[in-house]
């Protein structure tokens, strides 16, 4: 019997900015206007550069969702050169191609024409449902509300293109609303067949947010929540929790599949308070499993050729990159 693989990427994560129109009660990312990061392009290029000679093979983008609705945004934007984040967002992915990282965005929620244009740029994108339960921590947060995310997922799936989604736990939903939520996800895969991971990531709280006396969720109400969704989801979907936000090791025998995006470069922005595992730290995690580099689009949908033409040159090198340093075929 071989043992199981456990899979991970090597990534960079670049928040281009932490500008939101969500209020998110558990949420610290978010900052006013006049505090908010813009990441310049000259830094985007020089992050790019340093995660290509970490042997990066990721450029996880990411930014606060619809920031031009926030008075003032704009004036911060123009600095950049490009009128709009997703221009600047489409730019950047064009720079990661280039230095030879392949491009994930998840930038909250996208229209039909915006994800098919992000598409051609892009291996992957990902939005995290959450939730499906109508919950207090969304409460001012138009962009949660779970029908709007639930069609951002289905229009992905008519689009073809590789998707990464998951809950988040421990945010005031129950378990039967998680329960409810995994059903959701398993019902769009089965129409469109393009969810390639969820995400099972426990809430952390954080100082000076509504929700930084939340209960977080112990290992074992995590564990039951994988098998859960083991239960529910189709074999073919991973399940990836985040070795920097919980002990993963007591998580393998869950049925975790995959540690997802671990930086030599960049910090968790998300939760810069949780610093990313060594990779000697992520063969300790995984235990007798055998830990494998991935790329962020994974092997079935680079053999089905779901991604843009322009980027098979890219993905074929990089596929074949890790498959000759990790000795398969």
């Amino acid at each position: 019997m071989q043992p199981r693989e456990i899979t991970f990427t090597k990534n960079v994560f670049l928040p281009l900015t932490s500008v939101c129109h969500n209020r998110c009660g558990y949420c610290s990312f978010r900052t006013p206007v006049d505090e908010g990061c813009i990441m310049m392009p000259e830094e985007v290029e020089a992050v790019l550069v340093r995660g290509k000679e970490a042997g990066c093979t990721e450029a996880l983008f990411t930014f606060g969702e619809h920031p031009e609705e926030e008075p003032g945004f704009d004036t911060y934007l123009k600095k950049t050169g490009y009128e709009t984040i997703l221009d600047y967002c489409e730019a950047m992915c064009r720079v990661s191609i280039k230095h030879g990282i392949l491009p994930h965005t998840n930038a909250g929620i996208l229209t039909y024409d915006e994800l098919k244009r992000l598409r051609s740029v892009n291996a992957s994108i990902g939005l995290m449902l959450e939730t499906t339960a109508q919950i207090p921590a969304h409460h001012g947060s138009k962009g949660k509300d779970p029908i709007i995310r639930l069609a951002m997922i289905e229009d992905a799936g008519k689009l073809k293109i590789p998707f990464t989604t998951g809950l988040l736990l421990g945010i005031g939903e129950t378990v039967p609303d998680r329960e409810a939520s995994l059903e959701a996800i398993a019902e769009i895969h089965r129409k469109y067949g393009h969810i390639q991971e969820i995400i099972l990531q426990n809430f952390c709280p954080k100082n000076n947010t509504p929700m930084a006396a939340f209960r977080v969720p112990d290992t074992m109400e995590i564990c039951e929540t994988i098998q859960m969704a083991r239960r529910i989801l189709p074999k073919e979907i991973a399940i990836q929790v985040a070795p920097n936000l919980i002990d993963a090791s007591r998580l393998i025998a869950c049925g975790v599949d995959d540690l997802g995006g671990i930086s030599p470069v960049t910090i968790d922005y998300v939760n810069p308070e949780h610093p990313w595992p060594a990779l000697e730290d992520l063969k300790k995690i995984v235990g007798d499993a055998t830990l494998r580099e991935r790329l962020c689009i994974y092997p079935r949908f680079i053999r089905m050729g779901w991604y843009d033409p322009g980027l098979q040159p890219l993905i074929n090198r990089l596929d074949q990159d890790i498959r000759t340093k990790s000795g398969q075929p």
